[in-house]
């Protein structure tokens, strides 16, 4: 492995920084190119898994940097674990980013730099920041010169516009099955397990860094698509289908669980290093730990929602093929429901309730 470019005189940060940043080349140039001369704030715009929190850290590291990013730093390694004294991750603490959070935000942008020249303060959610955002704009509107913003969204809101204006926007798309599945191979994944784990991540590598440890993902992709044919009419079978269904979201959690775990042995590391009592932030990481699991839960049943409606579009091909007309209907039919039921999750419903009354209806439907 040759050695990180170190950076200095006016360079560019170094390409190890951005290591963990797959697949965002444009981002990442944009972002290499503004830490020689940073402006007060900036959105970076993206789902889940697009690597945006990566980046933040990246970036963070960069402008912390006394060499501008050289990548092997003291400032550079704590900012890309998270952990530099002026890099400030705000962390909404409720279903939203609410005025609480504002108000933190103003006293944090405000405060003087501890080590560095200057303090990155990174927002997580903005989008979900819309009841705060007078005053978000005010802040972000008029920063220190020595705080820098970077405010993550995974879209912007009518409300937000006015503050996203203040920015400089930088896009990180969802990641193609096919980037993804090369970037599992290149880690030592098998070609065609990587295709399957790209297929179920959604563009998100985060999801695919998992579910490519996860033994048992293949077991319940299965499941899914075995349920038009286990599915009879009657309501005890689908509700035990429900069930057994749910215990697989359940059992999908696993991985992502370990991931928390050994994040917080770290971080304790980290404090106990610097001797330190307890683990600085600990209710924020545990607060957005819970979070990630309740996202992590509803997108394998989204996932598997998707593998159901394939699963009935096949058979919709299949009975086109054969002239089975009332087949066709009917499977054309169950594909709509399960469409539906696969955009009713994000109002949060019931998810025992929702998948019991789709399997009861496909069931009634056939096909």
């Amino acid at each position: 492995m040759t050695a990180p470019q170190a950076t200095g005189g006016g360079g560019l940060p170094a390409p190890a920084l951005f290591a963990e940043v797959v697949g965002q080349r444009a981002a990442v140039a944009a972002l290499r190119a503004a830490a020689r001369n940073p402006v007060h704030a900036y959105l970076f715009c993206g789902g889940p898994g697009s690597g945006r929190r990566a980046a933040a850290r990246a970036f963070a590291a960069a402008l912390l940097c006394p060499s501008g990013g050289c990548g092997e730093c003291d400032a550079c390694r704590r900012a890309l674990a998270g952990t530099h004294p002026d890099l400030v991750v705000v962390e909404r603490t409720g279903a939203s980013v609410g005025v609480d959070e504002a108000r933190k935000l103003v006293g944090l942008a405000q405060r003087r730099p501890l080590v560095a020249a200057r303090q990155v303060l990174v927002v997580t959610d903005l989008h979900l920041a819309t009841r705060s955002a007078p005053a978000l704009l005010k802040t972000v509107e008029e920063p220190p010169a020595s705080t820098v913003f970077v405010l993550l969204a995974e879209s912007v809101p009518p409300e937000l516009v006015t503050v996203a204006s203040r920015c400089v926007e930088v896009d990180f798309p969802p990641l193609p099955a096919a980037e993804i599945a090369r970037w599992l191979v290149s880690r030592g994944a098998d070609p065609a397990r990587a295709e399957l784990v790209a297929e179920g991540a959604g563009g998100d590598l985060d999801r695919a860094r998992l579910l490519a440890e996860d033994e048992g993902f293949a077991v319940r992709l299965e499941l899914w698509r075995s349920v038009p044919a286990r599915l009879d009419g009657h309501g005890a079978t689908a509700g035990a289908l429900a069930r057994q269904l749910l215990e697989g979201a359940e059992s999908a959690l696993g991985p992502l669980r370990a991931r928390h775990a050994e994040e917080v042995r770290l971080l304790a590391a980290e404090a106990e290093s610097m001797g330190e009592r307890g683990v600085p932030g600990r209710k924020e990481v545990t607060e957005r730990h819970h979070r990630e699991e309740r996202r992590w839960r509803t997108d394998e049943i989204r996932t598997g929602l998707g593998v159901l409606a394939r699963a009935y579009r096949d058979r919709l091909v299949d009975a086109v093929g054969a002239g089975a007309a009332e087949t066709a209907v009917a499977c054309e039919k169950a594909v709509g429901l399960v469409t539906e039921a696969a955009g009713s999750l994000r109002r949060n419903p019931n998810e025992t309730l929702l998948l019991e009354a789709l399997l009861v209806r496909l069931g009634k439907v056939g096909g």
